[in-house]
């Protein structure tokens, strides 16, 4: 980060490291540990091989995932967060339970939207 970037441009930063529908999600499977690629993308189904290959180096450009590879062969190489990378705790923890919550109104909302136009006749 720049010295001379605006203090309102904090949270855009943060959104440009963590920000899109995989980085945080990856994150959040790492807080249980060291994971392989494999391992990651069986807990992540619907993400592409490519897609994650994409967003793990860019999680490991910006110091949040380390990436280890051992000398084996094949090789072995294994993901875990970094103190940063461990760093998102207690937002991703924020994350969850608002995404639990903006879930269960949006689905009261579509019930009460669906069974109001049911009693129209």
């Amino acid at each position: 980060m720049h010295e001379d970037v605006p203090d309102y441009c904090t949270v855009e930063a943060a959104m440009e490291v963590v920000g899109g529908k995989w980085k945080m999600a990856i994150v959040n499977h790492l807080f249980d540990g060291t994971l392989r690629f494999g391992e990651l993308r069986r807990a992540m189904p619907t993400i592409t091989q490519r897609m994650l290959t994409r967003q793990l180096r860019e999680l490991e450009a910006d110091g949040l995932v380390r990436r280890t590879v051992y000398a084996e062969v094949p090789p072995k190489v294994e993901y875990d967060l970094t103190e940063l990378g461990a760093s998102l705790r207690p937002m991703a923890g924020l994350l969850e339970s608002w995404g639990e919550r903006y879930r269960r109104e949006i689905t009261t909302a579509r019930l009460e939207n669906s069974s109001s136009h049911a009693r129209i006749p």
